[in-house]
């Protein structure tokens, strides 16, 4: 892993498979950090011919912290966003999108295939709209426009979302998560408790900054009137979005895609807000086929 220089903020970064293969930048979702990509899914796109590049956005991982700015003030951001009033906020959706061009200009790579999940989606659709040059392609998985239209999640689903656990320590926030993972998991996959045990424990290892959650989160509420002028965006698009998805209802992901001109929506029977069991094959197999014809074949 590398620590680089990306949009004045340092970046935590990794790249696998050769570098001949086709450039994949994904762009992880609230919160969550580059190991929390499935291994099958690194290992499935390297081995159909991709370069992987994973990073840490700002606020999580081994990134950059923005402490200084410390907890939103969630009564002052309502009512600023209610009243229309512009609200001051440490970055929005706009400084990681440029963020993730920094990893790109790191690395020497002028265009890259791209794929983000729930906040990460919401990263590529400004990318699409501000830096078109520097996707061969799109694929948004599990997000939304933004628009205020959409319908929202179930209020006991949004109460967890920025939950913390009534104890403090590390045993605590497992069990926590788990709850949670449970709640927005995919009920058409296994759950694997063991194992998703062992990852959120590693994550709380790496980096555990709750207060990073929340300033990210209200960047994603700052954008009160969407991420992107969608039907604006060229390149071409994948949306997929799972049909059983309590954190963000398929309609976030039919929204996207009616409204992004050729884009193609590919909905997940059985799938939440995660990418569990043999999702990540599923995805590999769609983002491949795009990126084929994206690329006239060769990588």
């Amino acid at each position: 892993m590398t620590g680089i220089a990306a949009n004045g903020t340092t970046v935590e970064a990794e790249r696998h498979g050769p570098v001949s293969g086709r450039p994949i930048l994904l762009i992880r979702g609230l919160g969550s950090q580059l190991i929390h990509w499935p291994r099958r899914m690194i290992d499935g796109l390297v081995g159909s011919g991709f370069h992987v590049i994973v990073f840490d956005n700002r606020d999580s991982g081994l990134s950059q912290k923005f402490d200084a700015a410390g907890s939103p003030d969630w009564l002052a951001l309502k009512a600023s966003l209610a009243e229309g009033r512009p609200v001051e906020l440490p970055y929005t959706i706009g400084d990681m999108a440029r963020d993730a061009v920094g990893v790109l200009d790191a690395f020497g790579i002028s265009a890259a295939h791209m794929l983000g999940i729930s906040m990460g989606g919401m990263i590529l659709q400004t990318l699409a709209q501000e830096f078109p040059e520097r996707l061969r392609t799109a694929t948004i998985v599990a997000s939304s426009s933004g628009s205020p239209d959409l319908p929202p999640r179930l209020p006991e689903v949004e109460a967890l979302l920025l939950s913390e656990p009534e104890c403090p320590g590390r045993e605590a926030y497992i069990a926590h998560t788990l709850k949670c993972d449970r709640i927005w998991g995919s009920p058409g996959y296994p759950f694997d408790e063991c194992e998703r045990r062992a990852l959120i424990g590693r994550a709380y290892d790496r980096c555990h900054c709750p207060e990073g959650v929340g300033r990210q989160y209200a960047a994603i509420a700052a954008c009160s009137s969407g991420f992107a002028e969608l039907e604006c965006i060229t390149v071409p698009t994948l949306v997929i979005h799972g049909a059983n998805d309590a954190l963000l209802p398929i309609a976030h992901g039919k929204d996207i895609a009616a409204r992004i001109p050729g884009a193609k929506l590919i909905t997940i029977p059985g799938m939440g807000h995660d990418l569990e069991g043999e999702i990540p094959d599923v995805i590999v197999g769609h983002v491949t086929c795009l990126a084929e014809q994206a690329d006239g074949g060769a990588p």
